[in-house]
């Protein structure tokens, strides 16, 4: 029986790939779909991110058909070779990528037809309607074709360089605090990363990335196509690795990304030893308060499948507290489901959450009253308290009616306005904390 998706977290495909652009360095979109298609998804993947507003040639800028009866009857191609051809005269851009919605793919319309066609000018098309997946399988759909298409075919590898995807812009809304902390803990044990849109990394580093040695999915869930892609065009094989938060997340992740690469152990022991210290010093600030006025809580995540077992795992061995539900809000297969079940597993803690796969946003309060049962007037009752929620916006209401504090790191984010913070790595789990402890001690 199908259900009804309340208030999804996530948008269409055409939405995934636009959110890619926004990110990608001069890099114009031109929308081949019914008007309003582009600035639809502006609307709620700008506020959804943080705020992080149109780019280059985002928002109201964004190039597009229009496409109306006229050419849902007699075809858009036309229009669409025309729309090309304007663009590439008006906007100065160094790529061009035709995406295409539900409308022009239902009558057949061929994109790739069309930009191949355009002779001597920088322009790729991506078939990106909605019933091709949400934004997740966009953001796949754009890398893949830039890796097949875009990317330079060498021989030659660049040892120890890697190429990192997986981390969603837009879809994550901390990614580019997120990346540079990646590139920076990467840095520590010698490898350069490549993560293509991070700060300062401009369309030269797609075209390049063919040179790398490995690629790093940073993700259990994300970029299945482009990972083949990659393998299968330029020969370089790809590690999934969870998102990491924290301390313990982050060495191991350099350590299976040392050994992928054939680092010496010694190296990469003597660079995570030198950032132990730097950041079990600052975890020692809260040590004294956290005992005084006892700051354990339960915790309940609500998050896609980067951030929701990185954040419950971050919780229980990081913060010492109760991991107690955990709601995965990204639509993922049985297969994903097995990938993403272990690593809410084998906690240093010994506590394990109660795990849920959900789209819908109400469901939280569904699953946490069934695994907590409401005050019904007993004599007696425990309530759920004292908790956090790490979740989205989503989950404000719902918060409030608890009496917790909600700390929102999951996409629609639109009580926080995000600039370059980071929950990845060291440098994120410290960030984590500190916003983690900062809710408790807020009015006092």
């Amino acid at each position: 029986m199908s259900t009804i998706v309340d208030r999804p977290r996530y948008v269409c495909a055409l939405g995934g790939a636009l959110a890619l652009m926004r990110a990608m360095h001069r890099t114009i979109p031109i929308v081949h779909a019914g008007a309003g298609c582009a600035y639809n998804y502006y609307i709620g993947g700008n506020a959804g991110a943080g705020y992080w507003g149109g780019g280059y040639c985002g928002a109201v800028s964004i190039p597009s058909t229009n496409v109306a009866e006229k050419e849902i009857i007699f075809g858009g191609e036309g229009r669409l070779e025309e729309q090309i051809r304007t663009t590439v005269e008006l906007i100065d851009g160094d790529l061009y990528v035709v995406i295409s919605g539900c409308q022009v793919e239902m009558i057949g319309d061929d994109i790739r037809m069309v930009a191949d066609n355009m002779a001597g000018l920088p322009v790729l098309a991506v078939q990106t309607p909605s019933f091709k997946g949400n934004s997740q399988q966009g953001y796949d759909l754009l890398l893949e074709t830039l890796a097949r298409k875009y990317i330079i075919k060498t021989e030659a590898r660049r040892k120890n360089t890697v190429n990192v995807f997986g981390v969603i812009p837009g879809n994550d809304p901390f990614y580019k605090g997120n990346l540079k902390e990646i590139k920076r803990v990467l840095a520590l044990i010698g490898v350069n990363a490549n993560t293509f849109i991070g700060e300062g990394e401009t369309l030269d580093n797609f075209r390049n990335a063919g040179s790398a040695e490995l690629n790093i999915v940073l993700s259990d869930v994300y970029a299945p196509l482009a990972a083949a892609a990659f393998q299968e065009a330029h020969g370089i094989p790809f590690i999934r690795e969870q998102f990491p938060i924290g301390f313990f997340q982050t060495e191991r992740f350099l350590r299976n990304v040392g050994k992928a690469l054939a680092i010496e152990e010694a190296l990469v022991t003597k660079a995570v030893k030198a950032e132990e210290e730097i950041y079990f010093d600052y975890f020692e600030r809260i040590a004294d308060i956290y005992n005084d006025i006892e700051l354990q809580r339960y915790g309940v995540v609500a998050a896609d499948s980067n951030y929701a077992p990185a954040v419950s795992n971050f919780i229980s061995d990081e913060l010492g507290w109760v991991p107690h539900l955990t709601m995965v809000t990204d639509p993922v297969t049985e297969k994903n489901k097995a990938s993403l079940d272990r690593r809410f597993k084998n906690y240093s803690s010994g506590l394990e959450p109660k795990v849920y796969y959900d789209t819908n946003a109400s469901a939280l309060r569904h699953y946490l009253t069934a695994n907590w049962e409401r005050n019904r007037n007993h004599d007696y009752y425990e309530p759920f308290a004292p908790a956090v929620i790490f979740g989205s916006v989503y989950e404000r209401d719902y918060a409030e009616e608890l009496g917790v504090p909600l700390l929102s790191i999951s996409f629609p984010i639109t009580n926080r306005v995000v600039f370059n913070k980071t929950y990845a790595g060291f440098n994120g789990g410290l960030a984590l904390a500190e916003d983690s402890f900062g809710l408790l001690v807020a009015a006092r």
